[in-house]
């Protein structure tokens, strides 16, 4: 935009028609990019099929077998412990804390995205990586960092790569937690991580009749 004389002393404001018209082309690439997003992170209709979830999201089964080629983790494996942290929903955060059962508090942690992964645990993973515009709401992202923590899980800690029970319990407590044994004290979490096995073999049996 700018301003021509119309004489001395007064100016007359007027419209730069090409800048505007570039501003405005901006704003509708950004808001359809948004709507785009929105559609995005929304969890596929069926997430107790993998099948299914790589039939409705194809770029997903690719994003998932290069993370399994990359850390040797199973495909399984990295789809049922992201099953189990958010149910594939890109925003999933834990729920806040209430106070005198009303008043909502902060959240317990800072986990975030599909795979729950913490603040400083993702910093860790990009500076490690070299991935450093990773994002937590990026499904590719986000099981590339399950792949990675897992490996992790199998060199700090001695655990298989196709032993999902106990690679999720690695997952939840850290690698030192686990190797302390704090899940021992932890019924509920062993119970979690007994599902996730199951998870992780019903994919397996599932993989084997998807559609190539």
């Amino acid at each position: 935009m700018g301003y021509s004389r119309k004489m001395p002393g007064a100016f007359r404001y007027q419209f730069d028609k090409p800048a505007v018209m570039k501003k405005l082309r901006i704003l509708a690439f950004a808001l359809s990019a948004e709507a785009l997003c929105g559609c995005a992170a929304a969890p596929p209709r069926n997430i107790n099929d993998i099948c299914a979830i790589f039939e409705e999201r194809p770029s997903w089964r690719r994003q998932a077998f290069r993370a399994s080629e990359r850390w040797e983790i199973p495909v399984p494996v990295l789809m049922a412990i992201i099953h189990q942290e958010s149910s594939f929903r890109a925003r999933a955060r834990p729920a806040r804390t209430r106070r005198l059962g009303i008043i909502p508090g902060p959240r317990p942690s800072s986990a975030y995205g599909y795979a729950q992964a913490l603040d400083g645990t993702w910093r860790h993973y990009r500076r490690e990586t070299g991935n450093k515009w990773a994002s937590r709401r990026s499904f590719a992202d986000a099981i590339d960092f399950v792949g990675w923590y897992c490996d992790r899980s199998r060199r700090l800690c001695g655990i298989g790569p196709e032993d999902a029970f106990n690679l999720y319990l690695a997952y939840h407590e850290g690698h030192g937690g686990y190797n302390r044994g704090t899940y021992r004290r932890k019924p509920w979490l062993i119970e979690i991580a007994e599902r996730v096995a199951r998870r992780a073999e019903l994919y397996r049996r599932q993989l084997r009749r998807c559609p190539r």
